[in-house]
């Protein structure tokens, strides 16, 4: 039986990296055996290596540092992605709202970490007023993405995608997260705009009031080596 070629790429082992980084620190943070405890510190030093080699991002020594650094007793060290929260909020003109990130000048919907203390649906509203100075109630779940898998994070992380009406307020972005917001149409959309490709079409069909059913990233076979 002939095994099909396959050429890693960087997002490939950066992946890979993550996950046996995530195995080897949840291990630690379960094991009392000094035996299992040295194993996984070993897959650990793995993972920092793929993910040095990967992007270039850190020395693998820091690196295994940081994560050993992170390391959980019980439950609290079991590895899990973290999770991001975002909006699509249309107005009564059918534009979108966007914002401009300070940190790197890329326009994207209003999108931030999962709170403690609030459901996802209220993380929502929370963002897009704090971000944008608008008020907004959620409609429906339109995505569930994995930002590693699909390129968009170096981290494991999973982002929930809300479609929300605007209910009031006015444009005011933070002082500190944004450089600029604004309701856009699609023929008008500010640039550069982040990963459009993947959700502009499904977020203007959700505005436009089509009933979208929600998106997430179907199982690959095999798991590994399956498509992004």
């Amino acid at each position: 039986m002939s095994t099909p070629d396959f050429a890693a790429s960087a997002a490939d082992m950066l992946r890979w990296a993550e996950t046996l980084a995530g195995i080897a620190r949840t291990g630690l943070g379960f094991t009392q055996s000094l035996y299992e405890q040295e194993r996984f510190q070993e897959v650990l030093k793995v993972a920092a290596d793929i993910r040095a080699a990967a992007i270039d991002e850190a020395e693998a020594d820091v690196l295994f540092d940081e994560w050993l650094s992170t390391v959980g007793d019980g439950v609290a060290g079991y590895v899990t992605p973290k999770v991001a929260v975002a909006a699509v909020v249309g107005n009564d003109k059918g534009e979108i709202l966007l914002t401009q990130r300070a940190d790197s000048g890329w326009w994207l919907y209003p999108v931030g970490w999962a709170d403690v203390g609030y459901s996802p649906s209220e993380i929502a509203m929370k963002e897009v007023l704090e971000e944008t100075g608008i008020e907004c109630e959620p409609i429906s779940l339109i995505a569930v993405l994995d930002g590693l898998r699909l390129g968009f994070a170096r981290v494991p992380m999973y982002s929930i995608v809300f479609h929300c009406r605007m209910t009031g307020g006015e444009l005011k972005g933070h002082p500190l997260e944004t450089s600029a917001v604004g309701f856009f149409a699609r023929d008008t959309l500010p640039q550069p705009l982040a990963g459009a490709h993947r959700w502009l079409d499904l977020a203007f069909r959700a505005i436009d009031g089509e009933k979208v059913e929600t998106w997430y990233d179907p199982p690959r076979t095999p798991t590994w080596r399956g498509e992004s």
